[in-house]
């Protein structure tokens, strides 16, 4: 074998490494801003709701509209809960 045939076995094939990685990479960044691209604002119609005195047993229902002025998309990692509070 002469000395050419020998350097072409042992050389390594940088070129395709790099643009694979270039190609990872892109690819990371690329699903790492699949979020929306912005930041999500939660905002509810109304804070507090007062029903005045209302008889044990009795039932009340009323409506609270939750919406996204933010940019993001919004998720709720876990089921939303309403606190209700006596005496408020």
């Amino acid at each position: 074998m002469s000395k050419r045939q020998r350097r072409q076995k042992k050389s390594f094939p940088w070129v395709f490494v790099v643009f694979g990685s270039i190609l990872i990479i892109a690819a990371i960044l690329f699903f790492a801003n699949q979020n929306g691209g912005g930041t999500p604002a939660i905002a509810i119609d109304q804070q507090k709701i007062d029903y005045g005195y209302v008889q044990f047993g009795n039932n009340k229902t009323f409506t609270i509209k939750v919406t996204n002025n933010g940019d993001g998309i919004l998720r709720f990692k876990e089921k939303p809960i309403v606190e209700v509070l006596e005496g408020c």
